[in-house]
């Protein structure tokens, strides 16, 4: 029996096919969504029910007795990633103006010349 809500689908639990799990399991492993957000967006009712999944046909370490951190998504993580390769490439240009300097001051490049 389905029942709609907004936009999202409550289903009982006959309806799971295996494919459909392993997509959940694999867009939470992925980081995609949370579990949390997975129960929400497609209408699992169970609490522990997508939990149930990632144990059963998930790749995570469960036996692990470290907390599971949870994964920015892809989005984010690029967003994160760019940040630090600007913040890298001014701290590298800031190196080299150094390193210039220093060659200007102290004549560097004509004792390495002589060498």
């Amino acid at each position: 029996m389905k029942q709609r809500v907004g936009k999202e689908k409550r289903r009982t639990q006959k309806d799971y096919s295996l494919a459909f799990k392993l997509q959940v399991v694999d867009e939470v492993e992925k980081g995609l969504m949370t579990y949390k957000e997975s129960q929400r967006h497609y209408g699992i009712q169970g609490r522990s029910t997508v939990l149930v999944w990632l144990r059963k046909h998930g790749t995570f370490d469960w036996t692990s007795k470290t907390p599971m951190k949870k994964k920015s998504p892809p989005r984010s993580q690029i967003s994160q990633l760019e940040a630090k390769i600007k913040r890298l490439e001014a701290e590298k240009e800031i190196l080299n103006t150094a390193i210039d300097i220093a060659d200007e001051m102290f004549n560097i490049s004509k004792l390495i010349l002589t060498y």
